[in-house]
């Protein structure tokens, strides 16, 4: 992949494999093309836009050397974000929910982050973060972020969020498929992947279809009521619409179960080798119906956001013999 040496792990980040889901989708009309965003330095493709933050606010003059950098995550993030400050010399501090999967906390700690545990609210179950979790988390960052006047990256509200992967994400995608694709669909979170990804594709075929995967409990973009904000896909849908959405890039919803993306996860372990979190198997979940029912021969392309790596003290791997 790489034809010189790195500098830096920096330098490492992008240009991730497209793989075609040849073993799940075999029988099915559509062809599935799965984006190995797992296969990034940290395990996710949330590097991406943690060095497009960062650097973009090097160039902006809002970050110095010594500055201090803060962020509300739900792990991904910061885990890059911390890789990112660790080769820069800044110092960071994840803020995160004590809901999230405790392997990402201590990966933030081990390179060398200092993590804030925001307790969950009343009544909240560890792995299913919600809306109301994550406004605790983002008023314990601003407060931290006024505290030690440090930088808040705030990847919610961060136009660099969606450039990132406007610029390197999408165009690897067009390129890698020779600009041959029909369907484009993601679970949405902070929405810089899938408005960064869509905006893109839309710009050189308008005719490709991009669709947003949500939660079925919590399906708000789709303009359903959300009957039970706590499910499974960490880190997307907050039961609420993200401030980086474009409803113009979108085409079209499909929801999943918490158990649906479970076993797709699942499938991708034991049938393609692919070993990835809730949100891949999300994707994954939501790429097998589309392809189900698509024309044959269509190309749909999907993200597998992170490794599985973390999920290990969660029910998703725990498969009895």
């Amino acid at each position: 992949m790489f034809s010189k040496t790195c500098s830096s792990v920096l330098e490492a980040i992008g240009n991730t494999p497209m793989i075609e889901l040849s073993r799940i989708a075999g029988e099915l009309p559509g062809k599935i093309y799965a984006k190995a965003e797992f296969m990034n330095p940290t395990g996710s493709m949330k590097d991406r836009i943690a060095l497009r933050m960062i650097e973009d606010a090097e160039r902006e003059g809002k970050i110095q050397p010594g500055s201090i950098i803060v962020e509300e995550t739900s792990g991904n993030t910061g885990i890059g974000l911390a890789m990112v400050c660790a080769i820069k010399g800044y110092k960071f501090i994840a803020v995160m929910s004590e809901g999230n999967s405790p392997e990402r906390r201590q990966i933030l700690q081990a390179m060398g982050a200092r993590v804030e545990l925001v307790p969950q609210v009343e009544g909240g179950k560890p792995g299913k973060v919600t809306g109301e979790d994550l406004a605790l988390v983002e008023k314990r960052a601003e407060e931290l972020t006024s505290e030690l006047r440090a930088f808040w990256a705030n990847q919610f509200h961060n136009p660099s969020n969606c450039q990132a992967h406007y610029d390197t994400t999408a165009q690897e995608i067009w390129e890698q498929m020779g600009g041959k694709i029909d369907y484009f669909l993601d679970v949405v979170g902070t929405s810089g992947t899938f408005t960064g990804i869509a905006s893109a594709l839309k710009d050189k075929d308008p005719k490709i279809q991009c669709w947003a995967v949500e939660p079925a409990s919590a399906s708000v973009l789709a303009g359903k009521p959300v009957t039970n904000p706590q499910h499974v896909l960490q880190g997307s849908s907050y039961a609420k619409v993200p401030a980086l959405w474009n409803a113009h890039v979108c085409d079209g919803y499909i929801s999943v179960t918490d158990g649906e993306a479970i076993r797709a996860a699942r499938r991708l372990a034991t049938e393609e080798g692919l070993f990835c979190g809730y949100t891949a198997g999300g994707n994954t979940s939501a790429a097998i119906r589309l392809a189900g029912w698509c024309d044959p021969g269509a190309r749909i392309v999907t993200i597998l956001c992170d490794s599985g790596m973390k999920y290990l003290s969660t029910d998703l791997y725990q498969v009895s013999e």
